[in-house]
């Protein structure tokens, strides 16, 4: 399961994954994020907040996974992977190469410190 929403005053979409993510959890992401960009350049940034990493149902949800990011990389200025999990460091180094958004990773305790890193991208 994925929760999210959108903080419309900063442009930041807050994600709150739950173990296993599906392929109608990024449809449903997919819906939300064109719905804002429609009326919106970018995300200034993206938020995803998970003790750990939840993984995914099966091959359809880490192929929607990976549409998603390639399909809205370009409009969002930064990401930021809150967990303590060791993958969000995997994320952000591996990342790095595939995307041009700024990706951070930050242990849970620094959510708020996360957040201030994405409100402060240049719109």
């Amino acid at each position: 399961m994925l929760d999210y929403l959108i903080r419309q005053t900063e442009g930041i979409m807050v994600l709150l994954p739950q173990p296993p993510l599906s392929k109608a959890d990024f449809d449903g992401l997919c819906a939300a994020a064109n719905a804002y960009l429609a009326n919106h350049a970018k995300l200034r940034g993206l938020l995803t907040q998970s003790k750990d990493f939840p993984g995914w149902e099966n091959f359809a949800a880490f192929s929607a996974h990976m549409h998603f990011v390639h399909d809205h990389h370009a409009r969002v200025d930064r990401v930021a992977i809150v967990t303590d999990s060791h993958r969000g460091g995997l994320a952000e180094s591996r990342s790095a190469h595939l995307t041009v958004t700024e990706i951070k990773h930050c242990p849970l305790a620094d959510e708020a410190r996360a957040l201030v890193w994405l409100e402060t991208a240049i719109r």
